[in-house]
């Protein structure tokens, strides 16, 4: 979709309020500059503001590029990626563990965010034994998911809450009504993501959020687009996340084409976030995401924004770093 070539601005006080605004956003309140800046509107600290710039009027599209770049540097003054290395898969998922735990640990009644598929799956096995070994307690803890495909039961074994169960949720002592996965099934797809997005409010936020990375380069389900998508939505799953999913399913034409999934406001409005990577099919996507330029066409790129992101990967992914 084209997007529209004459772009507002928020006055100062609303532009600081991060994400409840946007900012360089067309009429539909939507465009590529949105994410990135908002972001960045975040973790700046608030004396550090551009000067110079009205923020209540239209501006030109070359002042726009280089506002945008004014705010994106600013932002990244204040942020500081850690990569930690590791030899393999099952290093990579117990330094994850070693992290989670720490979380669980030092605040109990913590809120993960958790993701699903094969990357995080090791972690989960990790945090399993320390548990039955005694050393974990997930009595007060609660979660929220990612995402969830779309016209999936939560009985359905490729479902994300069928995943979830069975890989970790049956073996701990978490309380699964304090468990939370986006209904697949849901009947009204904009009501359910809008409730979503109150139920991590409500919940107080999340503490630790837990993330894979796509050979695209998406988070979550958030796949390249135009635009970062700020909330709980629903997503058509381009060819290669299809492509990447069969092996789970009995055909490609069994896997789902949409999902719903948390957008990229939710994911970085965490406090903390850890990304897990492995093997040499994520090396490119988690290049670009650690030193490419900020873009949805990479939604992971967003990261390098966060003031509290650790990813945790092993040797063949960081292979063209």
């Amino acid at each position: 979709m084209e997007q529209e070539k004459d772009w507002y601005m928020y006055e100062k006080e609303a532009f600081l309020k991060g994400f409840s605004c946007v900012c360089g956003v067309d009429e539909a309140g939507r465009g590529p500059l949105a994410g990135p800046v908002v972001v960045a509107a975040v973790i700046m600290p608030k004396d550090s503001m551009i000067e110079g710039v009205n923020y209540s009027k239209k501006v030109s599209e070359k002042k726009r590029e280089v506002l945008y770049e004014q705010i994106i540097n600013e932002g990244k003054r204040y942020v500081d990626m850690i990569i930690y290395k590791t030899k393999n898969y099952t290093d990579m998922s117990r330094k994850a563990a070693n992290i989670i735990s720490a979380q669980v640990t030092m605040k109990p009644d913590c809120v993960l965010g958790l993701a699903t598929g094969s990357s995080p799956l090791g972690t989960y096995e990790q945090l399993i034994d320390w548990y039955k070994k005694g050393d974990l307690d997930f009595a007060k803890v609660s979660s929220v998911n990612l995402d969830e495909y779309r016209g999936l039961s939560p009985e359905h074994e490729q479902s994300y809450r069928y995943f979830m169960n069975t890989n970790f949720f049956d073996h701990i002592n978490i309380d699964k009504s304090r468990t939370f996965v986006p209904d697949g099934l849901a009947s009204d797809v904009a009501k359910f993501c809008k409730d979503y997005d109150r139920l991590i409010e409500e919940l107080g936020g999340v503490d630790l959020q837990l993330l894979g990375l796509g050979r695209n380069g998406h988070i979550g389900f958030n796949e390249p687009s135009y635009v970062f998508e700020r909330d709980t939505h629903c997503v058509d799953l381009t060819p290669s996340t299809i492509h990447a999913n069969k092996r789970f399913f009995n055909s490609e034409e069994d896997v789902p084409r949409q999902a719903l999934t948390m957008g990229i406001k939710n994911i970085m409005m965490a406090k903390k976030i850890v990304v897990v990577v492995s093997g040499e099919d994520k090396a490119e996507a988690l290049k670009e995401v650690v030193s490419g330029p900020i873009t949805p066409m990479v939604p992971g790129s967003v990261l390098q924004l966060h003031p509290d992101v650790m990813i945790i990967a092993d040797e063949a992914a960081l292979s063209k770093m």
